[in-house]
């Protein structure tokens, strides 16, 4: 499925509850919002976006603990979930979407190889999370567009498994 399909189908998801996204970016660049802003009448849905490349960031916009970047690494569980839900208490939003991760080509270890990428959605009406660890394979861009791809898809997976 391509990149507009799946937003497309997010912002009918979003719009069908009265909901509204808002993105927390690192290794994407701000791809998922661009992907979302691509789609016409997305600002019914879709307010805010944070690129948070660095750690530094990370802390001052998202209100990521500084501490837990340093125990756990930028690209980790816990640093995307803290991304998300920071990124919905900013912005004040519904759906908050995270990721973290190595698109490469540089800048792996073995513990994190590039292509390692951590994904985390919160609705915060239910404080849900829906989290996950994506190994994939490709050079940069590919990496970056797969990790779109989950974001919007893993979106849509939580609004289908919630209550609201």
């Amino acid at each position: 499925m391509n990149l507009t399909t799946l937003a497309q189908q997010l912002g009918d998801a979003l719009l069908s509850r009265g909901l509204t996204v808002t993105t927390a970016e690192s290794c994407t660049g701000g791809g998922i919002a661009c992907t979302i802003t691509d789609i016409a009448g997305s600002s019914a849905w879709f307010e805010r976006g944070f690129v948070t490349y660095s750690n530094a960031a990370k802390s001052e916009m998202l209100g990521v603990d500084p501490a837990l970047i340093e125990r756990e690494g930028a690209v980790s569980e816990a640093v995307v979930i803290a991304m998300a839900k920071g990124a919905c208490a900013a912005g004040g939003d519904s759906l908050g979407v995270a990721v973290s991760g190595v698109a490469g080509p540089g800048g792996g270890s073995p513990e994190k190889p590039v292509g390692t990428v951590w994904l985390a959605c919160y609705l915060a009406a239910e404080n849900k999370t829906r989290c996950r660890l994506l190994q994939l394979e490709g050079d940069r861009l590919a990496v970056r567009r797969q990790t779109i791809a989950a974001a919007l898809q893993d979106c849509l997976a939580l609004l289908a498994s919630s209550q609201t």
